[in-house]
C-alpha cells in the first residue's frame, strides 16, 4: 500500500488544463488538502469534473481505483488533478538518454548517414570518456555499433570519421511534450498524447 503512495501516478495539469507534470499520490493528497489543486473525478470523455478535497475523500471507491487505506476508510487516488492557481505550461528539455539522442538525431548514424534500428544503433562519445570526454548533449551522438567499436577511444578525424552535424542540445519544448503514460492510466489519454 505504502509503495503506491511514492509511485509517480499522478498527471497535473495547469489551470487551463494542460499537463504540466507528474506527481505521487502523498503530493497529490498534500496539495488537494491545502486547496493548491484539486482532483478531477473522470468517469470516461463525457464526465469530468473538478472535486474539492472535503468531496474527494467521501467519493466512493470503485473496484478499478487505486486507494489508501486511512483511520477514515478507503481513499481513492486521484489520476489528475489540477493546480488552480497555476497558469504556466513549464518548458524543460527532453532527458539525456540513449533515446533522446536517438530521436534528436533522426535515428541515424552521425558519421555514415546509415539509417539505423534502435538495435543497430548506440550512443558514441565524440570526445571519449577516457579523455575527458562528458555525458553531455554536445559529446553524444547516436552512431552505428560497427561504427562506434571501430572508433573505439579516438577522436573522430583519428579514426577517419567525420562528423554530419555538430551536436547540440534540444530546444526546450513545452513539459506536456515530455510526460508519457507509462503506467497507461486511462484518464490521462484525455490530456497527454500518446
Amino acid at each position: 500500500m505504502n509503495d503506491i503512495l511514492n509511485k509517480s501516478i499522478v498527471l497535473v495539469l495547469n489551470r487551463n488544463w494542460q499537463a504540466i507534470g507528474v506527481r505521487t499520490p502523498q503530493d497529490a493528497f498534500c496539495q488537494m488538502a491545502t486547496n493548491v489543486a484539486t482532483a478531477l473525478e473522470i468517469e470516461g470523455e463525457n464526465h469530468v469534473r473538478p472535486v474539492t478535497w472535503g468531496e474527494w475523500i467521501t467519493l466512493a471507491v470503485r473496484p478499478q481505483d487505486n486507494a489508501v487505506q486511512t483511520v477514515r476508510g478507503p481513499i481513492r487516488v486521484p489520476t489528475v488533478i489540477v493546480a488552480v492557481n497555476y497558469a504556466k505550461v513549464p518548458k524543460k528539455r527532453p532527458r539525456l538518454c540513449s533515446r533522446s539522442i536517438r530521436e534528436r538525431d533522426g535515428n541515424r548514424c552521425q558519421y555514415t548517414g546509415r539509417m539505423l534500428r534502435p538495435d543497430e544503433g548506440s550512443l558514441d562519445h565524440v570526445l571519449p570518456r577516457s579523455r575527458g570526454g562528458k555525458n553531455a548533449w554536445e559529446n553524444l551522438v547516436w552512431a552505428g555499433k560497427d561504427v562506434n567499436a571501430r572508433k573505439g577511444n579516438r577522436l573522430p578525424h583519428e579514426a577517419g570519421l567525420k562528423l554530419l552535424s555538430v551536436p547540440r542540445a534540444p530546444k526546450e519544448v513545452p513539459a506536456s511534450a515530455t510526460i508519457r503514460n507509462a503506467h497507461g492510466i486511462a484518464e490521462w489519454k484525455l490530456f497527454v498524447r500518446e
